[in-house]
């Protein structure tokens, strides 16, 4: 795979502007795009031609953690996300892992670490960082890692319902904002919640913000 563009997700312009000046000259990425929200991401990738390789921090304005990343995974199709965060434990990136992300970069890296993660990605390889040491397989997974997994699960149009559904949206009320019939949103609500093992819409909600609460717990821990 070889990489001519790129879009980068982050509201730092300083290290938007540092990051696409690495990938120019030490990736040879030549055309990069960049935005400063998820939702503005969303519409770009859902716009027109896509990128090469999206580049993603987990920390921005309008999202929280690893929501974030599986949101932009279910709108990416087959291009490749690398997450670039300054949250970087091992919890953090086996879970970025786990919501499908192509590599992980710790945003602190020096240049050659980028090329060496763009290199690896290009060649089909996940990268993580010589100091990532995975979470014991046989350690139970958190509450945020076990809702991310189901999350994870569900497509789309699905995780566009479900955040409806967390905005306190009624069927009708989601039917006529996504131009769906409402016995559509009431096969998605169903198949929903047999994709997350829950048994009502108040369960559904509860287990999405768990991504939120994890995001939160990450933030106080590790910094920004």
């Amino acid at each position: 795979m070889t990489m001519h563009s790129a879009l980068i997700v982050d509201d730092h312009p300083l290290f938007c502007d540092a990051l696409a000046m690495t990938l120019k000259a030490f990736v040879g990425i030549g055309r990069i795009e960049t935005a400063d929200r998820l939702e503005a991401a969303i519409d770009r990738l859902s716009g027109g031609a896509l990128p090469d390789v999206v580049v993603l921090d987990l920390n921005l304005p309008d999202v929280h953690g690893m929501e974030g990343l599986v949101r932009i995974r279910q709108v990416a199709g087959q291009v490749p996300v690398v997450v670039v965060s300054s949250m970087a434990d091992a919890r953090v990136i086996g879970a970025a892992l786990k919501a499908g992300a192509a590599g992980f970069v710790p945003k602190h890296s020096q240049r050659d670490v980028f090329r060496a993660a763009f290199d690896a990605i290009a060649e089909g390889r996940t990268y993580t960082p010589d100091t990532y040491v995975p979470v014991s397989e046989s350690a139970a997974a958190t509450p945020q890692e076990d809702a991310l997994e189901r999350l994870s699960l569900l497509t789309r149009q699905q995780a566009r319902i479900l955040q409806l559904i967390c905005e306190g949206k009624l069927n009708k009320q989601i039917a006529w904002e996504l131009s769906i019939a409402e016995t559509t949103v009431k096969a998605h609500v169903t198949a929903i919640m047999r994709k997350l093992g829950v048994f009502s819409r108040t369960q559904a909600v509860l287990l999405a913000k768990e991504v939120d609460f994890a995001a939160l717990a990450l933030d106080q821990g590790s910094g920004t």
